[in-house]
């Protein structure tokens, strides 16, 4: 097979099969696309581009749009998902910018700018950069073509808005090898990742894999577009890819996979490290073994070894991520035993003694302070005393927020946590009730107790408070090279 032959996409779909489901199609293309890029590690994509402006491509990439929450968020063109659909019509949108596309007359929108609070109470602010509709749909349907081809080359140790992974994996990793003697940890952060990506470097690494003009000259218009600012005024882009982009989490792992190879070379047939007895013998003779585990621009690199090679490891991975026009963050990159602990992913990471044992150690994952606090904080801000919210919607709203941080936290050491934080929330609830109808204790325990002397839950119109102690916590086991394609 030709290592730069060309992909035909075949014929359009015509217009009235809009109406129906194009996922059968595009998943298809999908399939075929990342079957042909692992079969030919080599292979450049040269005609690509039918596939972005394929009607079945668009409309997917348009059902995914308005899908996210973001639908609602109109960019620097003040259209939503909804006014398109009551004013211009899903099928005349759809039209237009596909004509577009072929004719080479599309031309992206400077996204707007939105600064938002970081997490963690710094003061410091981020960007958020939020592109019209229709460059949402374009690079949704950019990424439904990419996004195959270049998970044949990603790391099995990069987790980050990735098909099939999660956080959990990630955790995971970690605690595997964490638990096989790689308990020495640089820490890292990216500084300002997602801002200062360098824009050439980026590209070169898309051309690895893709040749078609079209595509590249549309990848590379996004990265241009600029930034209207909320004062009102345009920004160009010189380096970064704007987070709140579809597009950019996928170009940030591109980038970044430069120091997932660079980091991994030596677990690849033939190198230092690819079988467990090859790792044995290299520390029999005091030579370290490393690891890499990232998630988007978070990443963490375990070394089974001193000290030293940590530190010998920082100095390259900053080598590394220079070309890319990338730096670690000095304040916020640090080389930690895994007996001290550190943070990553809202999860504190800790070597430690097993309770009431003399010498069992293990790797144990907590729950981080950080994300504990911020729900606090978010109950705190549902519950205040004046409030006169409608008591179902606000029990709607608080499970809502439980539920979806508990399904994330419970596979950590999270009982006592959860049974805390349940406390909490109760106490929250009963007292913004109390003042709300002007209760005193024993109007709450006439209301919330059996005859018996039982406690009942918190109700409000059929809806029960979200009880987070009797949340079962579970262990995540650890998937590594099992996790599936989703373009088998």
């Amino acid at each position: 097979m030709s290592r730069e032959a060309p992909v035909n996409a075949g014929a359009p779909l015509p217009a009235a099969s809009l109406d129906e489901a194009p996922r059968g199609r595009v998943s298809g293309m999908q399939a075929k696309l990342h079957r042909w890029a692992v079969a030919d590690p080599g292979r450049r994509f040269d005609d690509v581009f039918n596939w972005v402006h394929d009607p079945a491509t668009l409309y997917a990439a348009w059902l995914r749009v308005a899908g996210n929450t973001g639908a609602r968020t109109a960019g620097s063109d003040g259209l939503t998902v909804a006014r398109i659909e009551a004013e211009i019509g899903v099928p005349v949108f759809l039209d237009e910018l596909r004509r577009q596309l072929k004719a080479e007359e599309f031309r992206p929108q400077p996204v707007r700018e939105r600064k938002i609070p970081k997490p963690g109470g710094s003061g410091k602010l981020r960007r958020l950069g939020i592109p019209t509709v229709a460059d949402r749909v374009v690079q949704a349907a950019l990424k439904l073509v990419m996004e195959p081809i270049f998970e044949a080359d990603f790391e099995p140790i990069s987790y980050g808005f990735r098909p099939g992974r999660r956080a959990h994996d990630a955790i995971a990793e970690i605690h595997r090898y964490g638990t096989s003697g790689y308990r020495w940890v640089l820490d890292a952060d990216i500084e300002a990742c997602f801002d200062s990506i360098s824009h050439s470097a980026l590209m070169d690494r898309v051309r690895i894999r893709v040749k078609d003009k079209h595509v590249l000259r549309l990848v590379k218009s996004f990265l241009k577009a600029g930034i209207l600012t909320e004062l009102g005024y345009t920004e160009d882009t010189h380096t970064g890819t704007p987070q709140g982009g579809i597009l950019s989490p996928l170009l940030a792992n591109i980038a970044l996979s430069v120091l997932d190879e660079h980091v991994m070379a030596g677990w690849k047939p033939g190198r230092g490290m690819p079988t467990s007895y090859r790792r044995w013998r290299r520390r029999q003779h005091q030579e370290a073994n490393w690891r890499i585990i990232r998630y988007a621009d978070d990443f963490v690199v375990l070394v089974n070894g001193e000290r030293g090679d940590v530190e010998a490891l920082h100095e390259e991975v900053a080598h590394v991520l220079e070309p890319l026009g990338l730096r670690l963050s000095p304040e916020k990159t640090q080389v930690v035993h895994m007996s001290e602990g550190f943070g990553f992913l809202g999860f504190h990471i800790q070597w430690r003694r097993k309770p009431g044992t003399k010498d069992k150690w293990h790797v144990y994952t907590f729950i981080a302070a950080r994300p504990v606090r911020q729900l606090k904080d978010k109950i705190r801000d549902l519950t205040p005393r004046t409030s006169q919210a409608n008591p179902r919607d606000l029990l709607i709203r608080i499970n809502q927020i439980l539920n979806g941080w508990a399904n994330y936290f419970k596979h950590a050491v999270a009982k006592h946590t959860f049974r805390m934080l349940a406390n909490f929330v109760w106490r929250r609830v009963v007292k913004w009730l109390m003042v709300r109808h002007r209760w005193k204790w024993k109007d709450v325990r006439r209301w919330l107790t059996t005859p018996s002397g039982r406690w009942k839950p918190i109700t409000a119109d059929g809806i029960e408070l979200f009880d987070l102690a009797r949340v079962p916590v579970t262990r995540y086991r650890h998937r590594g090279s099992k996790i599936p394609s989703p373009w088998r």
